[in-house]
């Protein structure tokens, strides 16, 4: 068999990882590009917010895993537990970020430099901080409540196993809400406003404050269950957010940073790319991380504003 037909034979396979992998991408990608589009700045402590959702759900996880059997019914249950822990603790911290490390900078027109010192200061604290409490192991494992293996779908002759399933029905589900939200509720609409113009948003009766903050908490709670879909499959510790929030970084300027739907396409673009690219017989899977930013500055010498180039508060 030659390789070209060997990757054809793991075409349908690979497209599946890919749609995982993006998946995971795209909701990460959802908070910086939210942020961007309000403030104009990169929260490049995001990273650690998905680590937050990480290690809170996977606290909560081992805390009913420990306490009762579970069964093959209480297993969705779990994942919900999972999931809920896992957006309230990234939701927390980011809302906790957003006061403690951006505010007092932008009521004091502080530079942009001051932010980017600040979102890396509040990273590395992050970072550091989970270190010391939870132990500085490179996989802290979720307990096995599930067979992650477990086929559960046959598409042609792609297996569909439990864990990919999970993590894209839950991702399609949050990025359908989070487009929702933003383009049909009084809520989205104060968040548009804010990014196309926060002086007159603010002159019609907008709290550019109270905005802002929802918009931090609306991210960090996406990112944290992201960081609980990635820790049950790989594993959580204080530093799986750098590689992910890196990729979904370049997932969200390739889509058009500033842009939601652009971040959703930039991510799942992004994952399938990597898996891909990385199964051709003459790249190799220790070339993966290097896909993502070749990728990316291939699209941005065609499309410099990214894919689909618009800000949030043009995105309706």
């Amino acid at each position: 068999m030659s390789h070209s037909e060997s990757w054809l034979q793991q075409l349908p396979q690979n497209i599946v990882i890919g749609l995982e992998q993006g998946s995971v991408y795209s909701l990460v990608a959802l908070g910086y590009t939210l942020v961007y589009g309000v403030l104009q700045l990169i929260n490049f402590a995001h990273s650690e917010v998905f680590m937050a959702g990480g290690f809170g759900s996977y606290l909560v996880v081992n805390g009913i895993v420990g306490k009762r059997h579970i069964t093959g019914m209480t297993v969705p249950l779990t994942v919900l537990a999972g999931v809920l822990s896992g957006a309230l603790c990234g939701a927390a911290v980011a809302w906790l970020l957003e006061k403690v490390a951006y505010k007092a900078l932008r009521r004091n027109g502080a530079p942009k430099l001051a932010f980017l010192i600040s979102a890396i200061g509040a990273s590395l604290f992050l970072s550091n901080l989970a270190g010391k409490l939870f132990n500085r192991l490179p996989n802290n494992a979720f307990p096995t409540y599930f067979n992650v293996n477990h086929q559960v779908l046959k598409i042609g002759s792609a297996k569909v196993s439990l864990i990919v399933l999970i993590i894209v029905a839950t991702a399609v589900v949050m990025m359908v809400f989070l487009d929702r939200l933003v383009n049909r509720t009084k809520l989205g609409r104060g968040i548009r406003a804010v990014a196309e113009d926060a002086p007159t948003a603010a002159l019609m009766g907008i709290d550019i404050d109270k905005t802002i903050s929802r918009t931090f908490v609306i991210g960090g709670a996406l990112a944290g269950v992201a960081g609980f879909m990635f820790g049950t499959a790989f594993g959580v510790s204080n530093l799986m957010g750098f590689t992910p929030g890196v990729k979904a970084f370049a997932a969200a300027v390739l889509g058009g940073i500033g842009n939601i739907r652009g971040a959703m396409i930039g991510g799942l673009i992004l994952g399938q790319a990597e898996v891909l690219i990385a199964a051709l017989p003459f790249v190799g899977a220790q070339w993966n991380d290097v896909i993502s930013f070749v990728v990316l500055v291939l699209i941005l010498l065609v499309r410099p504003t990214g894919i689909l180039g618009e800000r949030l508060g043009r995105a309706a």
